[in-house]
């Protein structure tokens, strides 16, 4: 039985697997350690988004952000000062080891691979030129510490497998210079390649923890901008069948109005006729292209959002008695009041006002269980104004719930200032003083419903992509 060699084809000619993936590492380490060696790659400065850095004075945050360049600056003296003091008995030599030593440690900053081969080729000139004797060999103490600080730079500055090629790179040096000529009491080499590994490994290791708590980030940010714009979609599939029931019913009755209109009139001109058969006509064109419009809206909605729920009469703020009622039986202690002159407003301000007097009271009972809500309904010539607010959280109702209350989605809000922007109003939502949390809108009510409906249109259809 005899071992046989895989072999791959390639270019008509079958190579031993071995050859191609030596060749493969070859290449890799002329990208990574030989072209571009010495290309400026200089190190930057920290962010200046981190929290320390925030608090800092504006005239001290400029030299905290370079740190790091001080601190291997300073490690680099300190290692030529110990470099030297080792060697006072040999103070040129000493001197001449501390800038091999040195010079590399401090060029990192700038060249980082080409700081490397510096160091390297620094070894190789002790050894040959300027040997002398120390308790080991070819590292002294400083040089063993430059050289290991400076290859934990370059790795961390470099793809992940650029480590490995440093490792070897520097495990293939130690044992040529030791072979070169021992001297003193023992080598060190060995001591290199298993501190240098382990140190490597545990870099490697920090960097791969850190990429996946920056990965983990940005999931979580994409996924939570993703469950609001859902919330939201959500919100405005409800408030485009709402519309479309609103529209639908005031365009149906203008087209009914303008076909009896002539039928209620003796002998009426021929020209009021064309033009009530025109209005009629442009009143069922307007319903035709309403429904197909929405229809695209509901094609284009996930399964699990194409539920426009039962056809009814939608609710107005002459129902909330029946919601406030609802309320108090889910144990919200709520009052209203009302000022001004009650009066019916266009049907979208009422849907709009009794939806967000919901939604309000809704997140009482989720955040601020045991609490007293109140609402505040102010008719006003211009509009409607609506304020409702509700107090802090009750201690022992709230501890009975787990202490958060409901889970929800925690976007209502979002809902309730799209209703309000659809109809030219606005709304402030915020906490109060005392811990409670108030909702303040005002949805104006003087536009006649024609031009309300033609602007709700105009802003459910603009906004027909995130639907």
């Amino acid at each position: 039985m005899t071992d046989t060699t895989k072999t791959t084809v390639t270019g008509g000619s079958r190579q031993p697997t071995e050859l191609r993936m030596a060749r493969d590492a070859l290449r890799c380490l002329r990208e990574d350690l030989l072209t571009g060696a010495f290309a400026f790659r200089p190190l930057p400065a920290l962010s200046g988004d981190r929290p320390l850095l925030r608090r800092l004075p504006d005239a001290v945050r400029g030299p905290v952000r370079r740190l790091p360049h001080l601190a291997v600056v300073a490690l680099a003296l300190l290692l030529m000062f110990v470099e030297v003091a080792d060697g006072y008995h040999d103070e040129g030599n000493a001197f001449l080891r501390a800038l091999l030593l040195g010079v590399p440690l401090v060029l990192v900053l700038f060249r980082p691979v080409g700081a490397f081969w510096l160091s390297i080729a620094g070894l190789f000139v002790v050894v040959l030129f300027i040997g002398s004797s120390w308790s080991t060999w070819p590292w002294t103490v400083a040089a063993f510490v430059a050289h290991l600080v400076l290859m934990l730079i370059v790795a961390a500055r470099s793809r992940t497998r650029v480590a490995a090629h440093l490792w070897w790179v520097t495990a293939l040096a130690g044992w040529a210079a030791t072979e070169m000529g021992a001297q003193g009491y023992g080598t060190n080499s060995f001591a290199m390649a298993v501190v240098s590994g382990l140190a490597l490994v545990f870099l490697l290791c920090l960097r791969g923890w850190r990429d996946s708590r920056r990965q983990v980030v940005e999931q979580v940010a994409v996924a939570e901008e993703e469950r609001s714009r859902r919330t939201l979609l959500e919100e405005r599939t409800t408030i485009a069948r709402e519309l479309h029931d609103v529209v639908a019913h005031h365009m149906s009755v203008v087209a009914i109005q303008a076909e009896a209109a002539p039928y209620r009139v003796q002998d009426p001109p021929e020209e009021l006729v064309a033009a009530l058969a025109g209005i009629r006509e442009n009143a069922v064109t307007a319903l035709t292209e309403l429904r197909r419009v929405l229809g695209v809206v509901r094609a284009d909605l996930p399964a699990d959002l194409d539920e426009w729920g039962p056809e009814a009469p939608q609710p107005t703020l002459a129902e909330l008695d029946d919601l406030l009622a609802n309320v108090r039986r889910a144990g919200l202690e709520v009052e209203s009041v009302t000022t001004g002159r009650v009066r019916t407003l266009p049907q979208g301000v009422e849907l709009s006002a009794y939806r967000i007097v919901q939604e309000a009271l809704s997140n009482a009972l989720r955040h601020a269980p045991g609490a007293a809500a109140r609402i505040e309904l102010g008719y006003v010539p211009m509009g409607l104004g609506l304020r409702i607010v509700n107090g802090p959280p009750d201690g022992l109702a709230k501890a009975s719930s787990g202490g958060e209350g409901v889970a929800g989605a925690g976007h209502g809000l979002l809902g309730m200032r799209e209703r309000a922007a659809m109809l030219g109003g606005e709304l402030t939502a915020e906490a109060t003083d005392d811990g409670g949390f108030v909702v303040e809108a005002f949805l104006p009510g003087e536009r006649s419903e024609s031009v309300e409906a033609a602007a709700e249109a105009g802003t459910v259809t603009g906004g027909g992509g995130a639907c």
